[in-house]
């Protein structure tokens, strides 16, 4: 590894521990401010902050698995780390580290709850949908997802990705094999014909 995508992995850990450091804050005066107390109303009708222990997945979804959630929490972070381990370093990949060190740092900020606190504490209520009471790491999961998803989909082509596959070197693609195949077979022709001219 060469040493700009090690300075790529350092900065992307700084990040990533500064985004854990304002969700774990947020969450302490959560607890401080709301926990046993009446609602805060931010926009009335709307949104406010009301305090909830949340012992399932983001949103209040499948309560009580704490295993579970820790194990998925492990693989996502395998798979984000060889992503950045494996992207180039250069400016195309950029918003590529940024949204993996917001899902990394999500994932990081409620495993840290569900393993010290048995649960994960919520405290943003958007009150006019009714919508799950939610926290700053599930923020930080829900937008850089969605964000990625629609970067691969329209920003990245799939030569951009050829990094994540396996068998990097040497690797061709199903047009270079059948352009290679054309070529060797107009050389013989050629040889071929030469041959015969010869003769």
């Amino acid at each position: 590894m060469t040493k700009k995508p090690v300075v790529n992995l350092i900065l992307d850990f700084i990040f990533m521990c500064l985004l854990i450091v304002a969700d774990q804050y947020t969450k302490a005066w959560a607890v401080v401010t709301l926990k046993d107390k009446p609602a805060i109303p931010i926009i009335s009708g709307i949104l406010e902050l009301n305090y909830l222990e949340n012992r399932g997945a983001a949103f209040g979804m499948m309560q009580n698995q704490k295993i579970f959630f820790i194990f998925v929490a492990i693989v996502i972070l395998g798979c984000i780390v060889y992503m950045l381990v494996k992207a180039p370093a250069s400016k195309k990949y950029m918003i590529l580290h940024i949204l993996l060190t917001f899902i990394a740092a999500g994932a990081i900020g409620n495993m840290i709850d569900r393993l010290s606190l048995n649960y994960v504490v919520d405290f943003i209520y958007i009150k006019a949908i009714n919508f799950p009471v939610f926290n700053v790491a599930d923020i930080y999961v829900t937008c850089a997802t969605i964000i990625l998803v629609l970067v691969l989909l329209f920003v990245y082509k799939d030569t951009d990705l050829r990094f994540l596959s396996f068998r990097t070197r040497g690797y061709r693609t199903f047009e270079d094999k059948n352009t290679a195949s054309s070529a060797e077979e107009s050389s013989k022709e050629e040889k071929a014909e030469t041959k015969s001219e010869n003769e």
